[in-house]
């Protein structure tokens, strides 16, 4: 690679200090010369150059954040926000590479189908010695509730297998671990896939790649092919732990890119040995489950006990063949670390085939000679105990107490251990933005295979399997698990020739089912849908009001001791007024700079900034935040980019110290809400679950613009013009009275276009009539041709507004029967407004079912 003359090339300069390592790389052969099948994605990185490169990678990162993805748990903490970070170069397999790579995936899948098969059914590997008893019973996975079933043809028992390997040092592969209950990876693959194409448009359009889109088409058709009735448009539905789980976001985004519905355990529901989807029309039934849940949390009845996210009765359910479940519970018996110490044994015996891919060199310590080997060598074995899943024990950095404690325990419980020895990966090319060079990584690829959608209706011994032309890649050690990783890689398997683009949205073959978002949306849905409404309009209300008290506190004298507008702001945001005596400890004024009054208000104020306070603005976001994540599938690109401009804020806004800097934080939040809810509004089908949003944002909306006109007309400590114009600024109305009035202001003209105004998208009146309109358009839970609880409660208090004798009003600054009419007013317009969304709850998400008689009584007629 050297250059005549000495001249740097920038091959070269992008490589730096890269070549010179001992090991396999995947760049570099032994010579330090590319290999052949690098060359074409080398020549298109070098001809981009270095800050074309960092760019890109900054729009990489760019992309991801948009779009939402993360592998965080807890992202809807702002604190805890962690994104997800994508390699600008991804792993490259040559076309004879991953034909070798590919049989070994494919038997291995037919190699654990097969032993599913024989575990839960005749178990002739037990029998026949080929696997210890010990290793098969002791462990979690293995469910004797799923046990003994007679083998059906139609029910296949793996369907979705994803492969955890390694290139080790040497250049060959190594399999270190499989997933058989809920394979994760699929989703954030092609979305990594779509992200580089998006950044590397001109790289990725040439590049001869297989895509890997027709991989989901076939998976899709797959568990289609699985339901026994409505073959034609079977119901589908993904299983969910719910936006908690680390992987919610690819969830949510197979649902939405297979068509399928996102549900959680409470959404379905067994009756009569028939799963069943909770819906605004009723129950619907379930054809076909993809889980994302582990085994043990599938049926509390039979499973854990304290599961919250299973279905009770799922497993009887899929006993009886009225719903199908991929993969099917008890497959975790076969993510096992110690099978692998006899597979090739077992692929022998099962398929008649000598095993392709190696695994890792693993050792089953319930085995004397093993055990006394691990003992031995204990320094270079990684150790696992299947009684604590995901605890890995490393000698060479524990403890002599620690050390002590597991020997006991290996002597104490051998069978429950696995050992496996230590390994390295090779390298791969990755691009650091800081250094601007290519650098050397340690990488674990997932691959994913599935059954052939042609071939589910033969036996378990004539199904195969076709494995996805890509996967997903992460940083780290060998068998460092994929969500602990800060850094990942897209995977491209190289073609003969650039491949044509494959879409999941093809031509359908024949007519087609016309559908519209309908009672088909699931009760969870639709309660999270209100919600969102309801806490993104209240942050939107708290966060004007705290924007106003920021510009108040700003304008008034800081010498002052008292302030003669804030108090009743404090009132409005709940903010206590009176100091407790740390904090009158806490702040000391500034001599002949500001008061103390003032330091001690600013400080209230910028409070609601905090993480810590439960009432502040990051705790309502958080509460926005998990509301759109469950509907996830509901919400379009735009509005989601929407939602993650407002976490960028949120993110920044723990940290604000200063005063400006927070009107600052607040001004950026209010666009950014406006601009959600309009998209919302824009975008969304208007429908049903777009009404429950609308309606949970307008019954928040009428609840404190008639808190808000209560105190700066009533209970004021200081009504006056100071407060009304605040209470103008902060529904957005300011400009709208100063064009119709253009005069000092006055209440009655307040009370004008804030109460009675229909016109006037903030008024009351045109809120009550947006809320009739939206409630008369919902489902009704039931054939009672009279008006609902809901529809009652909207009427009431339109009635109390058309009544009121406006003449009772007139004279509220000198009048103290005026203001009392006033109060009864607006009580009188609180109450139903509070009691609607509670009666909202009761009609469409409580999911109240008509008591059944389980036993039928039979008298004899004597008494």
């Amino acid at each position: 690679m050297q250059q005549a003359g000495n001249a740097v090339s920038p091959l070269q300069t992008l490589l730096g200090d890269y070549a010179g390592h001992s090991g396999h790389d995947e760049l570099l052969d032994a010579e330090q010369q590319p290999r052949a099948h690098w060359q074409g994605l080398l020549d298109d990185i070098v001809s981009l150059g270095p800050d074309t490169l960092v760019s890109r990678s900054e729009e990489v990162q760019n992309l991801l954040h948009e779009n939402g993805v993360t592998f965080n748990p807890y992202e809807d903490d702002p604190g805890q926000l962690r994104t997800w970070q994508l390699d600008c170069v991804p792993w490259v397999i040559s076309t004879e590479e991953w034909e070798e790579l590919e049989a070994g995936l494919r038997q291995r899948s037919r190699l654990l189908e097969h032993l599913l098969d024989d575990i839960y059914g005749e178990r002739r590997v037990i029998l026949d010695g080929l696997l210890p008893p010990e290793l098969i019973f002791t462990h979690p996975g293995f469910l004797f509730s799923a046990a003994d079933d007679p083998s059906q043809v139609d029910r296949p028992l793996l369907i979705f297998h994803g492969t955890d390997v390694i290139r080790d040092e040497r250049g060959g592969w190594q399999v270190l671990s499989d997933s058989t209950q809920s394979p994760a990876g699929v989703g954030y693959a092609l979305e990594n896939r779509i992200t580089l194409a998006r950044a590397l448009p001109s790289i990725y359009r040439d590049a001869p790649i297989k895509r890997l889109a027709g991989f989901l088409q076939a998976q899709h058709r797959c568990l289609a092919s699985l339901a026994k009735t409505n073959r034609e448009q079977p119901n589908i539905v993904l299983l969910s732990p719910g936006p908690g789980s680390p992987g919610y976001f690819e969830h949510a985004w197979l649902a939405n890119y297979m068509n399928f519905s996102l549900v959680e355990g409470d959404d379905l529901v067994v009756r009569d040995g028939q799963v069943s989807m909770r819906t605004l029309g009723g129950l619907t039934q379930v054809d076909v489950i993809l889980r994302q849940i582990n085994d043990p949390w599938c049926d509390p009845l039979e499973l854990r006990q304290d599961s919250l996210l299973g279905v009770p009765g799922l497993l009887q359910a899929a006993r009886s063949g009225t719903v199908h479940i991929a993969n099917a519970v008890g497959a975790g018996i076969l993510e096992h670390p110690g099978l692998s110490a006899f597979l090739p044994d077992l692929c022998r015996s099962l398929l008649g085939e000598e095993l392709l891919l190696p695994c890792r060199e693993t050792l089953w310590c319930g085995s004397p000679d093993s055990l006394a080997q691990v003992e031995d060598e204990l320094d270079d074995w990684v150790l696992r105990d299947i009684s604590r899943p995901g605890k890995v024990y490393r000698a060479d950095q524990m403890g002599l107490g620690a050390l002590r404690d597991l020997r006991s325990s290996l002597h104490q419980h051998p069978y429950l251990f696995t050992a496996q020895r230590q390994v390295t990966s090779a390298t791969t090319p990755g691009f650091n933005p800081q250094t601007r060079r290519l650098e050397r990584q340690n990488i674990t690829l997932r691959f994913f295979s599935l059954v052939e959608p042609d071939d589910l209706l033969k036996p378990v011994s004539e199904r195969n399997y076709r494995v996805m032309p890509g996967g997903l890649a992460w940083l780290g050690e060998a068998g460092a698990p994929l969500m602990k990783s800060r850094l990942v890689k897209d995977v491209w398997v190289l073609a003969p020739v650039p491949q044509p683009h494959i879409s999941l949205l093809r031509q359908a073959q024949g007519p087609i089912v016309v559908t519209r978002d309908g009672k088909d949306l699931p009760c969870r849905v639709a309660e999270s849908l209100f919600w969102l409404g309801r806490y993104g309009e209240r942050l939107d209300t708290r966060g004007r009001l705290l924007r106003e008290s920021l510009a108040r506190l700003l304008q008034d004298d800081r010498q002052e001791s008292g302030f003669t507008l804030l108090p009743d702001l404090l009132t409005a945001l709940e903010i206590p007024l009176e100091l407790d005596e740390q904090e009158e400890g806490e702040s000391s004024p500034v001599p002949g700079r500001v008061s103390r009054e003032y330091i001690m208000t600013r400080d209230r104020l910028l409070q609601m900034f905090s993480d810590d306070l439960p009432d502040g603005l990051p705790a309502l976001f958080g509460h926005f935040v998990r509301n759109s994540r469950a509907v996830r599938d509901h919400l379009g690109d735009d509005t989601w980019r929407a939602i993650n401009s407002l976490r960028q804020q949120f993110n920044n806004m723990s940290r604000t110290r200063g005063v400006v800097v927070g009107q600052r934080h607040l001004e950026g939040m209010v666009l950014d809400l406006a601009a959600f809810f309009g998209l919302c509004n824009e975008t969304m089908p208007h429908h049903y679950g777009w009404r429950f949003l609308d309606i949970g944002r307008f019954i928040e909306r009428t609840l404190s613009s008639l808190q808000l006109l209560k105190l700066a007309l009533v209970t004021a400590e200081e009504p006056g013009i100071p407060l009304w114009e605040v209470v103008l600024a902060t529904t957005d109305n300011l400009t709208v009275y100063r064009r119709r009035y253009r005069s000092q202001l006055h209440p009655l003209a307040i009370l004008d276009l804030l109460l009675f105004d229909e016109t006037n998208p903030r008024s009351i009146g045109y809120m009550l009539k947006r809320l009739d309109r939206q409630i008369a358009k919902l489902p009704s839970p039931g054939s009672s041709p009279y008006r609902n609880t809901e529809q009652r409660l909207v009427i009431q208090a339109t009635s109390t507004l058309h009544l009121v004798d406006i003449a009772t009003l007139a004279d509220l600054e000198a009048s103290a029967t005026a203001r009392e009419a006033l109060t009864e007013l607006l009580d009188q317009l609180i109450e139903p407004m509070s009691e609607l969304s509670n009666a909202i709850s009761h009609s469409h998400f409580s999911h109240v079912e008509a008591p059944r008689q389980l036993v039928s009584m039979q008298h004899s007629g004597q008494p």
